[in-house]
């Protein structure tokens, strides 16, 4: 049995509103009691909060790389190096992501995940694979290597499906030929089909959604908007997105990718429940700005990452993200101006609820995973707790002696 952690004098947030000095337990990586008064547990661990919130562990449910890695290096230390770098900013759980690319490689990175997800220990938990692409648009194909791109090879992704259980979400666009067929077959698979790097318009979008697409892939990024053919306007993804009130969302809140009119707008419509944030972070997350790669080091795109956001080298376009999940909480709070409660919920218990792991993460109630982060009015994180285990704390002191 683990050692049991107590935290106290915390503003816990929990699904019924904050609690103030509040108290939980965690024992063997789960919750096991909370409540707005000490609890006596003479034999835990104490963390005292310092009136600091505590809230439900951040889930990146889309996330490439960080610390000066990425997942598709194809390395086992990658993929652990970017755990820990994602744990410091809050981030319990994500979904490594895939970038376009061939056959071969995409199966090794499904390998590797499956070596580092039993040797991850100390950094943000694994909680499956997000595979962007290769069934993409050139039109808005981005940053993604259009040498790759194709349509959806029923051969192809049904022996990749049948390799391995860890793929959760497939992104892909859903007027290619074969993309409905596709979006049924995934689905019918148990993986979560998302709308990406896509130039549907909406009628498109709706027999997608009816074949099982649920998701828009970064709003706004690698995507169309109204288009005009022949006169006639269409509504592209953007706009299809926004108006299914069916449709999840997910955005990166970066403040850059995305300005503050758009957070706005985007939470005006869709809101908190069906809004999730996400990093799409690359390798250059937690780095200091300079030049870094997109991609795998063997044969990924060289961008230069200045003003808080990855460029290509033309400074043409944006090639990535270089965000962290308290950043993202922060943004949308100062520049967009949710309440805290409900910023937190995008950053928690709306991507827990999209990747089906509601019954597990994303609230702060008995019985759920022991993943907790700590964190000033900022965002900054002090403390974070993985499955009841201490991954990375900053100032926060806890006992060593149980019940001193």
């Amino acid at each position: 049995m683990d050692q049991r952690l107590k935290i106290f004098n915390g503003k816990l947030i929990t699904p019924s509103g904050i609690v103030d000095n509040g108290c939980m337990l965690m024992a063997d990586g789960a919750i096991t009691a909370i409540s707005d008064r000490n609890i006596d547990a003479p034999d835990a661990l104490e963390i005292d909060a310092c009136g600091k919130y505590v809230s439900p562990g951040f889930i990146d449910i889309h996330v490439h790389g960080g610390g000066g890695h990425d997942f598709m290096d194809n390395t086992v230390g990658a993929f652990l190096a970017i755990a820990n770098t994602h744990a410091r900013y809050g981030t319990t759980a994500m979904l490594p992501t895939t970038l376009t690319s061939s056959k071969e490689e995409l199966l090794e990175t499904l390998r590797i995940y499956e070596t580092a997800d039993k040797q991850n220990k100390n950094g943000s938990q694994f909680i499956g694979m997000h595979l962007e692409g290769p069934y993409f648009s050139v039109k808005q194909c981005g940053a993604q290597d259009p040498r790759y791109i194709r349509d959806p090879d029923p051969e192809e992704y049904m022996e990749i499906l049948s390799n391995t259980s860890v793929i959760k979400r497939w992104s892909a666009a859903p007027e290619l030929k074969g993309a409905i067929e596709f979006g049924k077959y995934v689905t019918s698979k148990g993986v979560l089909a998302s709308i990406a790097h896509t130039d549907a318009i909406y009628e498109e979008v709706l027999i997608a959604m009816e074949n099982g697409y649920s998701l828009a892939t970064h709003l706004y990024s690698g995507m169309s908007g109204v288009t005009r053919r022949n006169a006639y306007r269409y509504a592209g993804v953007i706009e299809s997105a926004l108006l299914l009130d069916e449709m999840d969302v997910e955005i990166i809140a970066d403040g850059i990718h995305l300005p503050p009119p758009l957070l706005k707008l985007v939470y005006k419509i869709k809101g908190a429940d069906k809004t999730a944030l996400i990093t799409d972070a690359m390798r250059a997350a937690g780095m200091p700005e300079g030049e870094s790669i997109l991609g795998s080091l063997k044969n990924g795109l060289n961008v230069i990452v200045e003003d808080g956001v990855a460029k290509l080298p033309d400074r043409s376009a944006f090639a990535g993200s270089v965000a962290t999940t308290n950043r993202l909480v922060y943004n949308m709070i100062t520049i967009a101006g949710v309440p805290l409660p409900e910023a937190v919920k995008m950053a928690t218990a709306t991507p827990a609820k999209i990747m089906k792991i509601e019954n597990k993460k994303g609230t702060l109630a008995a019985g759920m995973d022991a993943d907790i982060v700590i964190f000033d009015d900022e965002i900054n994180i002090e403390m974070t707790i993985v499955k009841g285990r201490v991954v990375y704390r900053k100032t926060l002191a806890y006992n060593e002696t149980a019940g001193s």
